[in-house]
Formats: structure tokens, C-alpha cells, sequence
């Protein structure tokens, strides 16, 4: 068998089967090769074939590691038809839920486009002084700060805990005992921020500026770090919050059916009736938690958060939240997010350069715990596109964010300038979910049957979905416009139609001419007319919206 044949087969049964065929303790005669027949290459081969053997087997077994690996990444497969699409929408967030310190808005996840892409998003805006509570998900998450600024924590299971009060002291100076505060590693994040939160990882946000925080999240419901089913869900770990994915109606349904089952048990017991929470904690016994915690029951019973109605969102008590944390100014902080971008590069470069010597990465050499999980593609100087009158674009990528590499997906932050273009193009690897940031643009979107699926207007809150393959092209409107991307490859990849690194500029005259049945100078004309590469100033002022509006 071919080694991509090898790879088709999933890992549990392919070392079942090699396990089987190559027992480890035992070595079958018939691997003794034919060729050695006289008694000292007999004897030479018996001492030699166990090390033989040995370098052998742990060579296959590295493969196979290496192979399951790679398995545990990627994506799932999508069900037959599920990209068949014949119109595109601009959808707008079709649940809403009010919290104490802030609102949390969905696309529904059933939706076609959604369902296509594999994804689900949601929109969160917390309030100054609000507490996104801690949570994880079944799927990885990409996060993108659209307005605002605040601190986030993220707990890997087993990681130090690398934050910690200083140790104080009595007027006396006998030192006092008591239980020092220790909290893994905090991190800021700004507008403009990319966030990636692995599956299963639970994490939480704080709001500790003065304006509120707009915050994107995608979860790749398709990723095979999601061993459940294709629904998003959210497992809290405090508080009582509402699924953001279901409907208000079914979820008041599904609570009150819920709280009719829990209070009945409990009337069972002789106990008090109360409200049901709804985090982890809120499913357990509370004489159980009592003792995992090695506290009293009454303790145990508010983490189970009952009569508790602030929501997912909570406003914090007092002024701000009082956690351990360097203290930066804005200058600090910039100084401090360029240096840890230069050591992601230096790393990335010693990664490379290994895979060059034949050293595969397997990712086990990288710090879990001190993995950079942010990187901000909103600020202009950034841009890895930039034309002068027309935009600029900044992406992020397994290259320059590592930890992409794990979740397999990419963004791509655009700003086209008033009546700008963004030339025809299509995504050779990844499918696309376009959110409006700022202002409004003109879109179209081709099929493989050459139909316009979308020919309509993107505007500020909407979100679009761009299948894989299907081609697509934006004009700014008067205002600009400006968007994030989320895609669905690790290193997603563009090729433009028209411009300098464009597929026509690529192909000779000849078969331009016999393609399109037109004469060589217009060949030459489609050829190097359009300089620029990927964002250029549109001919056309007027929209084609504008001019409908006036008919």
C-alpha cells in the first residue's frame, strides 16, 4: 500500500492491525530475510536482528504517532449537499439575550451558509466594569476585539500559577499567615485583537475601560477537536446563563421542563425548592462538591449559582476588578506586544529551519503554557497589503500566530477607502465568513456554475458566508468599509482574478487570445492594464445601488 493509503485508515485500527501483524515480544521467522543462509551470516543476523527489529518498530511507530497526530487536527467532513448553494444572504444576528453588564447576539448555527462553513458566531458586548464569566467550548474559537479593551485569562489544565501576591508583612515584622493569591497568566487585548481559544480550554474576559467591549467569536463546530455533535455549546462554569444559540421561547421551555425534574428530586429528599442554575457545577450533588472542595455545603451551593439571574455577563462589585497584574501604560503595552511578535518569528524560523534538517514538529516542543494566543491585525502598520488610495489588508496565520496551527484557522482584517475595489478573487483552501466592521460595501459572489449567488449590499453588523472556491468581489461605498474574515484553513490562501499576481496576468497571450476569442492587444490590455495587486481605485464613482435607486 501507498503511504497515503496508509493515512486514509484511522490511527486506533491501524495500530491494532500493526500490533497483530508485528507483535513486539515476539520475532516470526519468516522476517528473517531469504538471503542470509550460511551459519555465521545465521549467527550475525540473530544478534543483530533484535536491534534490527527494534530501530524498525519504534521508526513505524514514530510514523504512525506522527500520522494520528495529524489526524487530530484538520476538519470533519461535510455532509452531502451541504454547500449546495444557490443564494447567498447578509444575515443579521437572530437571537438576543440582555445580561446584567452586557448583551450577547447569534447567527443561527442551522442556517445553511453556517452549517456550510461548519461554524457558528456569536457577538458579545460587555460593559465597562462587566465579567465575561469562565467558560469553554466544544470547538475551537477565533476571536476578533472590534471596539474597546480589557484583560482576558485562559486556563490550560496543569499549567503554573506564574501570577502571585507579594508576600507581606506585620507592623512587627513577623510575617502573617495566610493564603497567598495565585491565578495563571493574564493577558490585555485591545481593539483589533485576534484571540484563539482552543477546545475545551476555559477562559474569561474583563472590561476594565471606559467604553463598551465588541467582541466576534467563531466556533469551527467542524474541527475534530469537536467530538460531540455539530451544535455549538457552552459549558459555564459559573453563574446562570442562557444558551446564546437557542431561541428565547424553546429556552424558556427547555429551563422550566428542567427546574420541573430538579425540583421534584429534591422534593424527594425533603429539601428546599430553589431556582436551577445552569453551569457545570449546577447538575451535582452539593454534599459532592462539598467534599471535592473541602468546604462547608452552603459554600458549595453557590457555585451552583441558583436564584442567580445577572446572565453570562456580570458587573463586577466595587470599582474594578482586583486581580494580580502588570501594571502597563499604552506605550508599555505596544513595546511589549512587538517584542512578543519578534519572538514568535525567531521561533517560527528555528521551526522551519528544523523541518529543512528532516526534523518533523510534532508541537511538542512548544510551551503550552506560554503559548501567544493574541495578535492584532486592526492596527494600520501592519497592513501586509497596502495601496495608497485604496486599503490595505493584514492577516494572521499559523506563521505568525503558531497556536493556529492547533486550531486550523486563519483571519484577515480589510479596510477598502471610499469607492475603493477589491479585486475578483477566490480562496483556494479555506471558506470564508465575512463580518462587517465599518461602513458598507457593494458584493458579488459566483458559483462553480458561473450564477451569482450574492449581488447585493454588506453593511455594518451583517455577516457572509464565502464558500470555498466560489468567487468574490467588494467596492466600498462612499463611507469605506471595512471587514474581518474568519477562515477555516490554518494558512488560507487567495488567488485575485485580475492585478499583477492575478491568474490572468499568469497565462500567455495565446491562450488568452484563443480563451476569450479576442484580439493579442486586448489580451495584453487584460494582461498589465491593472498594475496594483490586490486593492485598487475604482473607475466607476457611482454605485451600481445608486443608479438602481434612481431608475
Amino acid at each position: 500500500m501507498q503511504i497515503e493509503e496508509w493515512r486514509k485508515i484511522p490511527c486506533p485500527l491501524l495500530m491494532r492491525l500493526f500490533l497483530v501483524q508485528f507483535p513486539p515480544l515476539y520475532i516470526q521467522p519468516s522476517l528473517v530475510p531469504p538471503t542470509f543462509s550460511t551459519s555465521k551470516q545465521s549467527s550475525d543476523i540473530t544478534m543483530a536482528k533484535p536491534i534490527l527489529l527494534s530501530i524498525y518498530l519504534c521508526l513505524i511507530i514514530v510514523a504512525l504517532f506522527n500520522g494520528c497526530l495529524a489526524q487530530s487536527g484538520g476538519r470533519q467532513q461535510h455532509k452531502f449537499g451541504q454547500c449546495q448553494l444557490n443564494r447567498l444572504d447578509a444575515l443579521e444576528p437572530t437571537n438576543r439575550i440582555e445580561a446584567e453588564a452586557g448583551v450577547i447576539e447569534s447567527w443561527d448555527p442551522n442556517h445553511q451558509q453556517l452549517q456550510c462553513a461548519g461554524v457558528a458566531v456569536v457577538r458579545r458586548t460587555i460593559e465597562p466594569n462587566g465579567l465575561l464569566l469562565p467558560h469553554y467550548s466544544n470547538a475551537p474559537q477565533l476571536v476578533y476585539i472590534a471596539r474597546g479593551r480589557g484583560i482576558t485569562g485562559v486556563l490550560f489544565p496543569g499549567c503554573p500559577e506564574t501570577f502571585e501576591e507579594s508576600q507581606r508583612q506585620s507592623q512587627q515584622g513577623q510575617r502573617r499567615e495566610f493564603q497567598q493569591d495565585r491565578h495563571q497568566k493574564i493577558r490585555h487585548f485591545r481593539e483589533g485583537d485576534i484571540i484563539a481559544f482552543p477546545a475545551g480550554v476555559a477562559h474569561w474576559c474583563y472590561n476594565d475601560g471606559s467604553s463598551p467591549v465588541v467582541a466576534i467569536f467563531l466556533l469551527d463546530t467542524h474541527n475534530n477537536a469537536n467530538q460531540l455533535d455539530q451544535n455549538p455549546r457552552n459549558f459555564y462554569l459559573a453563574g446562570n446563563p442562557d444558551d446564546e444559540f437557542r431561541p428565547q421561547g424553546q429556552q424558556e421551555y427547555e429551563q422550566h421542563r428542567r427546574q420541573q425534574q430538579h425540583q421534584q428530586r429534591r422534593g424527594e429528599h425533603g429539601e428546599q425548592q430553589r431556582d436551577l442554575g445552569n453551569n457545570v457545577f449546577s447538575g451535582f450533588d452539593a454534599e459532592f462538591l462539598a467534599d471535592a472542595f473541602n468546604v462547608d455545603t452552603e459554600t458549595a451551593r453557590r457555585l451552583q449559582s441558583e436564584n442567580d439571574h445577572r446572565g453570562s455577563i456580570v458587573r463586577v462589585e466595587g470599582r474594578q476588578l482586583q486581580v494580580i497584574r502588570p501594571r502597563w501604560s499604552r506605550e508599555e503595552q505596544e513595546h511589549e506586544e512587538r517584542k512578543e511578535r519578534e519572538r514568535e518569528r525567531e521561533s517560527e524560523s528555528e521551526r522551519r529551519q528544523s523541518r529543512r534538517g528532516g526534523r518533523d514538529d510534532n508541537g511538542l516542543e512548544e510551551t503550552i503554557c506560554t503559548l501567544s494566543l493574541r495578535e492584532n491585525i486592526g492596527d494600520p502598520s501592519r497592513a501586509d497589503i497596502y495601496t495608497e488610495e485604496a486599503g490595505r489588508i493584514s492577516t494572521v496565520n499559523s506563521h505568525n500566530l503558531p497556536i493556529l496551527r492547533w486550531l486550523q484557522l486563519s483571519a484577515e482584517r480589510g479596510a477598502l477607502y471610499s469607492d475603493a475595489l477589491y479585486v475578483p478573487h477566490w480562496n483556494l483552501n479555506a471558506h470564508s465568513v465575512v463580518y462587517a466592521l465599518r461602513g458598507r460595501a457593494e458584493v458579488q459572489v459566483v458559483d462553480n456554475f458561473g450564477q451569482t449567488v450574492f449581488d447585493d449590499e454588506l453593511r455594518e453588523g451583517q455577516l457572509l458566508t464565502i464558500p470555498q472556491n466560489f468567487a468574490v468581489v467588494k467596492r466600498a461605498r462612499n463611507e469605506g468599509f471595512e471587514w474581518v474574515s474568519f477562515k477555516t484553513n490554518e494558512n488560507a490562501m487567495v488567488s485575485p482574478l485580475a492585478g499583477r499576481t492575478s491568474a490572468i496576468r499568469a497565462l500567455p497571450e495565446e491562450v488568452l487570445v484563443n480563451a476569450f476569442q479576442i484580439p493579442r492587444e486586448d489580451a495584453r490590455r487584460l494582461k498589465f492594464n491593472r498594475q496594483e495587486s490586490t486593492l485598487v481605485r475604482s473607475r466607476s464613482r457611482s454605485s451600481r445601488s445608486e443608479r438602481r435607486a434612481e431608475v
